[in-house]
């Protein structure tokens, strides 16, 4: 029995001692550091106090040591003299980049020969030449903008023709979505506005349109004499002022004065592209004349304000009206004679801006041409380009939109005026 006792002890302590072998060895804590002050501290620092006030670390008189002395902040180095460069760049210069680069942006209408808009065309379609000079495609984009519109309306109508005009107004918030703006403008002798930018679909709007409603113009029946001739005082047979006499300065009562008319579209068209240039750049801005077209009156002329549309990047778009409006009479009123007004000269505002007209007779066809036009001028194409061309000279550029498909007919702003909002 000792025997068996004694082996027994012996294999628990051979098992013990391989168990002690095996396991690893706990290490030992690790022993306690010294917290080191922050340089330039005089004491462990306190917080939401600085590390020199007092009270934030043992004073002189209970440490029996002499508080270390402060470094005095260094005075700002002196201006630069007058006329002297800046300093190289790796000497202290902070390096500024500035990169001036004139962005064009290009909206484009395609339609087919039956005057139906084109979709589905890519990039690749588009060549755009500026100067004659093919620029690549940096931006193209089928998304619809944004409109700002100034709507222009012509008071110098007819009163048949003004009549219609009324009733269709009511159609224009029609053509508008929330995210558009309008403002209205209406021109006898001179312009008016009656409302600035406001919401597309604003009670405002409508509110306005029926406000600037006009009773329009009777046409006047031309005389050289009678209580109706324009001379009241006479001497002697004649007209004390020639100016007014039968027949005018020539004093022919055989002569036949007609009445002046006054339609001072130009004067209108300048005064909405003034408020148009004052809205964002990403909105796409409009001004749409409802009209015949006639101009006579105004105090600016049309080359003005076409570098002035062309140089804030306005497109007209217009609804013809009246006589103009007719089929054959209104391609004879684009001709001007000598000394007589324009009888239609809205059409070179749309060519001159990449814009739209179309001519309607009835309330009917004037009221689908607000949501056509409105429609056309949202969905186009938009194609960016950086420009080749120097962005100090301010000289007129021409531009050429070529799409790569026959018997389509391609819209485009013909060319533009540089300017400073142009530069990014």
């Amino acid at each position: 029995m000792a025997l068996v006792a004694l082996l027994s002890a012996g294999f628990y302590l051979s098992l013990t001692a391989v168990a002690q072998q095996q396991q690893p060895s706990v290490p030992n804590a690790p022993a306690p550091q010294t917290v080191q002050t922050l340089p330039g501290a005089q004491g462990p620092i306190v917080p939401g106090s600085g590390e020199n006030q007092p009270g934030n670390g043992p004073s002189s008189s209970t440490t029996g040591q002499q508080p270390a002395q402060q470094a005095t902040p260094a005075p700002p180095p002196p201006p630069p003299p007058p006329n002297q460069q800046p300093p190289e760049e790796g000497q202290g210069a902070v390096t500024r980049f500035v990169v001036n680069v004139n962005f064009v942006e290009v909206p484009v209408t395609v339609k087919d020969s039956k005057g139906r808009p084109v979709p589905g065309l890519t990039w690749r379609d588009f060549r755009v030449y500026e100067n004659n000079v093919y620029e690549p495609l940096r931006v193209f984009s089928v998304d619809p903008a944004p409109l700002s519109i100034a709507f222009v309306i012509d008071q110098t109508l007819p009163s048949n023709i003004m009549d219609q005009v009324n009733t269709s107004l009511a159609a224009i918030q029609g053509a508008l979505t929330p995210y558009d703006e309008a403002a209205v403008f209406t021109y006898t002798n001179g312009a008016r506005e009656w409302t600035t930018f406001t919401g597309g679909q604003s009670s405002r709007l409508p509110a306005v349109l029926a406000l600037a409603q006009s009773a329009g113009t009777d046409p006047q029946v031309p005389f050289s004499e009678g209580p109706f001739g324009g001379c009241a005082v006479i001497k002697n047979g004649d007209c004390v002022d020639p100016n007014v006499n039968y027949g005018g300065s020539t004093g022919n009562p055989d002569f036949i004065k007609i009445p002046k008319e006054i339609h001072t579209l130009n004067d209108a068209i300048l005064q909405a592209a003034r408020e148009l240039s004052a809205r964002p750049k990403e909105r796409r801005r409009i001004i749409y004349v409802v009209s015949d077209g006639k101009e006579y009156g105004s105090k600016a002329t049309f080359k003005e304000v076409k570098q002035y549309l062309q140089t804030n990047k306005i497109t007209v778009y217009a609804t013809l009206v009246g006589d103009s409006a007719h089929w054959g009479e209104g391609w004879v009123d684009r001709f001007h004679l000598p000394f007589q007004m324009y009888d239609n000269i809205l059409y070179k505002y749309t060519a001159a801006t990449g814009g739209d007209v179309e001519s309607e007779g009835h309330v009917n066809g004037i009221e689908k041409s607000y949501a056509a036009i409105a429609a056309e001028a949202r969905n186009q194409y938009t194609l960016g380009y950086l420009s080749h061309e120097s962005i100090y000279d301010g000289k007129y550029r021409s531009i050429d939109v070529r799409v790569d498909r026959p018997n389509l007919v391609v819209t485009a702003k013909p060319g533009y005026y540089p300017s400073a909002q142009d530069y990014r």
